[in-house]
């Protein structure tokens, strides 16, 4: 209950920062869709509550939805960030040039609202399942809830018809999230030609030119860049420091603002279309090129993009420490993985491949006031590959380590038999492999082989050989598991960004819905691998492989398809478990009878009722089905003869020798009509 009055708190700052929205100049369209969709998203959540839990019980089984609403509040908070951001007045300037090419609204701020929405609906419902007293009322609430994973639904536009308001994907507001930013570079495009009627300076006037070619999209300015004097010719153009040695990465201070400048110099004629090219792009996670200057004598080229705080391998250096400790939560390391490989998934839908990728190429900065070291991650470094950075071509990286242990077998192949890196030709399953190295160091703190006694051409050539990084003991299996399919030694095995992102969504779900994970002896595990599910999707959605960016308003159908075919499978397992008589259940309990859900919940849950109560349910259901308590021989201790027969519910209760009632899933006997098995969605 205290998370959703924190939710309702920062929906009531949010509006209130609103008052004043006439008064932003700056991205007014989609600081009105947030508020928009935060405000419906508030409302769908309270719904919710309302149909599923009671009030009465909001200190015990409304638990599950802690760690869910605490996600959702932290993004309302980025949110409220965000749109401050727009309303400031000052450095005008700056900003138009930083915001224009800015699309976070849509691709980070409610792509990250539209991945937990489905995680709190999930919650709700699962605590709905066990609220009350009345046993009929909970297993049609579970009947209910299972009925909405029919095999009709498993289309988009099915299950936008029918689930668009509960997951913010309405028609209305899709169309909104496909134009929004064009809509504020439109308004923005009218605001600058305003104020060059108005009486301006002459170097305002350039601004105004630079301004207008990031925002039209004329034939004629393509190919073009402006004089680097608009840029080093300014009054209050100053370099702060160079960014590493011998860096082309240079901080700088323009505008009344900070900026970062990539500095190089070369065939700048030659590299236009390339360097147009990143202009182009745009996107959360990567370093986006905000504007291009060029100096034809000198024949140099200047690309300002935002400042970012450090590299990922100084932030994991400054934390991991002497002590050798892990760097992040697992669920904060979930979370860097995803924007990284979110980023590298849009870079791909682009043709742009990396080759470089490594934890010096991942700028990170803090994510608001959070405590617990959440960062927003942009991948640098990737384009101009004839003018990479010399530094990088060296035996050792910046930070001492060899650069070719982020490298791919294949292209440490190529390197060997062309003698250098210069001609080695990166593709996207290279880039995959690499993105396995940085998953390593992210969840390790460790360097790949930093702990191998072999260097140089010896460790080369067992990589080619096969041979990868350790992980520690009790490491997360499921998402090891992900990372070692991303290195695997035959580049057609590895995954591709989009379903290392989808994988990475279910798996942030799942620690969710666990929240206690780490604190526990035996953490909780997924009930079937991610990875498993993403190929019967594949099968079944063949343009899921593509190579192009999904959109994102697709992310909670694609959630929601991957919580039914986990739903299957559980089910399936659970059925052929009982059928065969094993002992161990699929469902994680050894003490199951089977029942009529066709769809048991993925998340065990301790009943969270008093003592007394409990004891006063434990004789009631004791008398009705008249058990007989006696031990019997070679039964363990605390363990019943046979477990107690709840015919009217679908889960079986587990009594401890403390007197606690564990709630567990129910093997099943049969499938209700309408699902599909693994085969017939291929």
């Amino acid at each position: 209950m205290e998370q959703f009055r924190q939710l309702g708190e920062a929906l009531g700052g949010l509006k209130s920062v609103m008052v004043f929205r006439e008064s932003i100049q700056i991205n007014h369209r989609q600081c009105c869709l947030l508020l928009d969709v935060f405000t419906f998203a508030y409302e769908c959540i309270a719904d919710e509550i309302i149909q599923n839990l009671k009030f009465e019980e909001k200190n015990g089984k409304w638990k599950i939805l802690e760690q869910p609403l605490r996600e959702i509040h932290k993004i309302f908070r980025e949110g409220e960030a965000y749109i401050r951001h727009c309303m400031e007045t000052k450095d005008w300037w700056a900003k138009s040039i930083v915001m224009s090419h800015n699309n976070d609204c849509v691709e980070f701020h409610i792509h990250n609202l539209l991945c937990c929405m489905p995680v709190v609906i999930e919650a709700i419902e699962s605590a709905g399942e066990t609220s009350g007293w009345d046993q009929e009322e909970m297993q049609r609430k579970r009947l209910i809830n299972s009925d909405k994973y029919r095999k009709e639904y498993r289309d988009m536009r099915l299950f936008q018809w029918k689930f668009g308001k509960q997951y913010l994907i309405t028609q209305d507001f899709c169309r909104r999230y496909d134009t929004v930013w064009k809509e504020d570079r439109w308004f923005l495009y009218n605001k600058i030609h305003e104020k060059k009627v108005e009486g301006i300076s002459k170097y305002e006037k350039k601004l105004i030119d630079l301004l207008l070619r990031n925002l039209e999209r004329s034939e004629s300015l393509v190919g073009k860049l402006l004089p680097s004097s608009i840029l080093v010719g300014s009054k209050d153009y100053q370099v702060r420091r160079r960014m590493g040695n011998a860096s082309q990465y240079k901080e700088i201070s323009w505008l009344g603002e900070s900026f970062v400048i990539r500095h190089f110099s070369g065939d700048i004629e030659a590299l236009e279309p390339e360097i147009i090219e990143l202009l182009s792009l745009s996107h959360p996670n990567i370093m986006d090129s905000l504007c291009g200057f060029t100096d034809e004598e000198k024949k140099e080229c200047f690309l300002v993009m935002e400042l970012m705080s450090k590299t990922l391998s100084t932030h994991i250096k400054e934390i991991h420490g002497p002590r050798k400790r892990i760097p992040f939560l697992l669920h904060v390391a979930i979370d860097l993985m995803l924007q990284i490989a979110r980023g590298m998934e849009y870079l791909h839908s682009k043709k742009v491949y990396h080759g470089e990728l490594n934890p010096s190429s991942i700028l990170v900065r803090p994510r608001g006031t959070s405590q617990e070291g959440y960062l927003h991650a942009k991948v640098m470094g990737f384009g101009l590959t004839s003018v990479k950075d010399l530094t990088q071509k060296g035996n050792t990286n910046q930070n001492g380590t060899p650069p070719f242990i982020w490298y791919s077998p294949e292209v440490l192949e190529e390197q060997d038999h062309s003698g250098g890196e210069a001609n080695s030709k990166y593709t996207e399953k290279s880039d995959v492999y690499s993105f396995g190295m940085v998953c390593f160091e992210l969840l390790t703190g460790k360097v790949p082989f930093e702990d191998s006694h072999l260097q140089g051409e010896k460790m080369s050539r067992n990589i080619r050989a096969g041979e990868r990084p350790l992980f520690p003991p009790n490491s997360p299996k499921y998402v090891i598991n992900l990372t070692k399919r991303c290195w695997h030694i035959d580049p057609h095995q590895r995954p591709s960004f989009a379903t290392i992102c989808r994988v990475l969504r279910y798996i942030k779900r799942f620690l969710a819905l666990n929240p206690g994970y780490s604190n526990q002896p035996e953490p909780p595990v997924p009930p079937v691998d991610y990875c498993d599910i993403e190929s019967v999707l594949l099968r079944k959605f063949p343009s899921w492989g593509g190579s192009e960016s999904p959109s994102v308003p697709i992310t909670p159908f694609q959630m929601f398809a991957y919580q039914a075919i986990e739903r299957e499978k559980v089910s399936t397992g659970c059925k052929d478990n009982s059928e065969s008589g094993s002992d161990a259940s699929a469902c994680g309990d050894e003490l199951v009878t089977s029942g009529d859900e066709p769809f048991p919940s993925t998340v065990e849950r301790k009943s969270l009722l008093g003592h007394d109560i409990l004891n006063r349910r434990i004789q009631l259901t004791r008398k009705s089905l008249d058990l007989k308590l006696t031990k019997q021989p070679g039964t363990p201790k605390g363990r019943l003869a046979r477990p107690p027969q709840m015919s009217p519910r679908t889960r079986t209760l587990r009594i401890t020798s403390d007197n606690h009632m564990i709630s567990s899933p129910r093997a099943i006997r049969r499938v209700s009509p309408g699902h599909v098995s693994d085969s017939e969605l291929s």
